[in-house]
């Protein structure tokens, strides 16, 4: 089973975010998505997810770039669920609190159209259980 489209497609949404293409980005999300902003944090729908990565993007001085290294795809009928190695640079925020490698987890839904859209963006993976258990 191939899985070019959806990698393309978080490909393409990482390449709006290190653009800070913003508008574009939403593009790659369903109207009811879920990003997880921080621990006990969620953007939920495509006009919190917008400004969710305003302030993501000041927080890091907009010098927020990221990419994907490895992937593994479990996909479903019309739905895949992502695990991504997931590294965050910020040049202009070296001191920054929160990981620059993750676990990331994603879950997409495939449009009628054809089209992977992320429905739940958690860049902290399981990682968030270990604060959840603190």
């Amino acid at each position: 089973m191939s899985n070019e489209a959806l990698r393309n497609a978080i490909h393409q949404a990482d390449q709006a975010i290190n653009c800070r293409d913003f508008d574009r980005l939403m593009n790659f999300y369903a109207e009811d998505a879920m990003l997880v902003i921080a621990p006990e944090r969620y953007a939920k729908g495509k006009t919190q997810i917008r400004k969710a990565f305003d302030a993501i993007s000041g927080y890091f001085n907009d010098s927020l770039e990221v990419e994907q290294g490895n992937m593994i795809f479990f996909e479903m009928g019309d739905i895949a669920l992502v695990l991504a190695k997931t590294f965050v640079r910020a040049s202009g925020k070296p001191d920054s609190q929160f990981s620059s490698e993750r676990d990331s987890t994603y879950v997409y839904r495939k449009a009628p159209s054809g089209q992977w859209l992320c429905v739940i963006d958690n860049s902290y993976g399981t990682a968030l259980l270990n604060q959840a258990c603190a």
